[in-house]
């Protein structure tokens, strides 16, 4: 097995690490949340069981797809299969946003039923202790899964850690909910589902924030200015190459696609062009990576002997 065949196959074996990771921590707190919403008569933990289940699904949602996107490319996919990663990260949000549109309508239900008149059930202290340790654990999971995206450049697990914090934060509304729901009397029963509406709407800026990136980048959004400005100041440096141009870029999976036009003297031999392309491709690659997709359009500088 090739170098080059190996960085793939490792990169994959460290997200399922760090995904399956995270799904045992979901495991053991979904069945906690149920137990202690349940027992402990709190909705907001109930919601905050949900966002668990749902980032349990989201958990396979990664392993499955980031599996396809490592796939080689193929007569059907000539780019490779790294869009199915972006895919991942999509559907990640769309996920989180169905999750917390469903614990704000939860929550205000139970709302309007206590201005409504109907008395609340206050919450047990099992159901707190469940909040509690969801915060520790989910921020952990959280710290853990963010620094292995940034390693690995995944969007997809970058997007599941984005989904361990909102469970995290989630968990932080909910102790706050039932505490004082707890501890200020039956008066203020309604902060439970108070907390749990809270909750659902921090969880709806993250699912947008998801959203908005992963279907950027299925669209064929550019990649920021601030590296389309570094490609250009790169292939700059290369002696014999003037002013690349018409720069094209976007994102496939986790790598990206360069594509640009490039002045060279026109009087040189096809062979000298040739090797000052490449050298522009074996740039680009070194510092964006070996998968990086890169195209480069070569024209006559003005100043030579040769037609335009």
């Amino acid at each position: 097995m090739t170098e080059k065949s190996k960085q793939p196959m490792d990169r994959n074996k460290e997200i399922y690490r760090v995904t399956l990771a995270g799904g045992a921590v979901n495991v053991v707190l979904l069945l906690f949340k149920f137990v202690a919403g349940i027992a402990g008569h709190s909705a907001a933990m109930v919601a905050d069981a949900v966002h668990s289940l749902s980032d349990l699904v989201t958990d396979t949602i990664v392993l499955v797809f980031v599996r396809i996107s490592s796939m080689p490319q193929d007569k059907s996919h000539d780019y490779g299969h790294g869009k199915y990663e972006t895919l991942a990260t999509a559907i990640i949000g769309l996920a989180l946003a169905a999750v917390a549109f469903g614990i704000i309508y939860s929550g205000a239900t139970k709302i309007a039923a206590w201005l409504g008149g109907e008395q609340l059930e206050a919450p047990g202290l099992l159901a707190l202790w469940a909040a509690l340790l969801s915060i520790v654990l989910k921020e952990g999971v959280y710290r853990y899964s963010i620094l292995k995206a940034r390693q690995l450049n995944s969007t997809a697990v970058e997007a599941n850690a984005w989904h361990h914090r909102s469970d995290a934060l989630s968990s932080v509304g909910t102790a706050i909910g039932i505490g004082g729901a707890i501890f200020l009397g039956q008066r203020w029963t309604v902060l439970d589902p108070l907390a749990s509406v809270v909750v659902g709407a921090v969880i709806v800026k993250v699912a947008f924030q998801l959203l908005r990136g992963g279907i950027g980048d299925l669209t064929e959004q550019s990649l920021p200015d601030a590296v389309e400005d570094e490609i250009l100041a790169l292939v700059a440096t290369l002696p014999g190459v003037d002013k690349p141009h018409d720069l094209r870029t976007r994102r496939i999976g986790s790598h990206y696609a360069i594509e640009m036009h490039i002045l060279m003297d026109g009087d040189m031999t096809l062979r000298e062009a040739h090797d000052k392309a490449t050298a522009v491709e074996d740039l680009l690659r070194e510092r964006y990576g070996a998968r990086t997709h890169v195209a480069v359009h070569m024209e006559p500088s003005i100043s030579s002997s040769a037609p335009v």
